[in-house]
């Protein structure tokens, strides 16, 4: 009987007007107690930082973004997120067959575009370089430690380093904008809180890719005949 009453009370209290409010305020105080965890790792000095070479003017960083944005690697990729979208069918409001795929590769498109807009735009007026640079030292967790921070961190033009606001910025910024022409189920902040995190863990998969990717090349290449 007391576990049928506890019960009702739980649902009762789901069904309160507040208490899904309360519970995703919940999740993105969690949310934000964990980046800033991130950042305060990433605070700590890790040795072996390649030091920057000369500063992005404003005409290198347009050019940078650029071929970020739509450059044919970028537009590929655009390609492959979309063709993803479409077999696992999200969002499912657009359907499928050629008018769906054409919805999720122009908003791919369109998406790296608003990114890089909003990058330059912070970068540029920040005077924060937008690259990243490879670690000098050795041994797995150093150089992932590396890429950790390089997603965090960033350098100024100056030579300084500093929290990566371009970055941050235009990660958070990219999916409030871009999630406004999906279905309303995603117009929350919330739902851009967690679109932005994704797009940071993304950031540090290539900033990883950019670290090893010449070392395992090299590998590769010196096993030819």
């Amino acid at each position: 009987m007391r576990k049928t009453i506890t019960s009702e009370r739980v649902a009762a209290c789901d069904q309160l007007p507040g208490h899904g409010k309360a519970e995703n305020e919940m999740e993105t105080g969690r949310a934000m107690r964990a980046m800033l965890l991130i950042v305060l790792i990433c605070a700590v000095p890790v040795t072996g930082i390649a030091q920057t070479p000369v500063a992005l003017d404003l005409n290198d960083k347009l050019h940078f973004h650029a071929a970020r944005a739509f450059g044919p690697t970028a537009i590929a990729m655009s390609g492959v997120k979309a063709g993803y979208n479409q077999l696992t069918d999200s969002p499912a409001e657009w359907g499928q067959g050629g008018n769906g795929y054409r919805k999720r590769l122009g908003s791919s498109v369109a998406t790296s575009g608003i990114r890089n807009v909003l990058a330059f735009s912070l970068d540029s007026t920040l005077h924060q370089d937008p690259r990243y640079f490879r670690s000098v030292s050795t041994g797995f967790w150093r150089r992932t430690g590396r890429a950790l921070r390089g997603t965090i961190l960033t350098y100024t033009d100056s030579g300084g380093e500093t929290l990566s606001t371009w970055r941050l910025g235009s990660a958070y910024g990219t999916a409030l904008i871009s999630n406004q022409w999906y279905p309303d189920r995603y117009h929350s902040v919330r739902r851009a809180m967690a679109d932005g995190s994704i797009r940071l863990g993304f950031d540090f998969a290539n900033n990883m890719a950019a670290e090893f990717w010449p070392d395992f090349k090299r590998k590769i290449l010196r096993r030819k005949p």
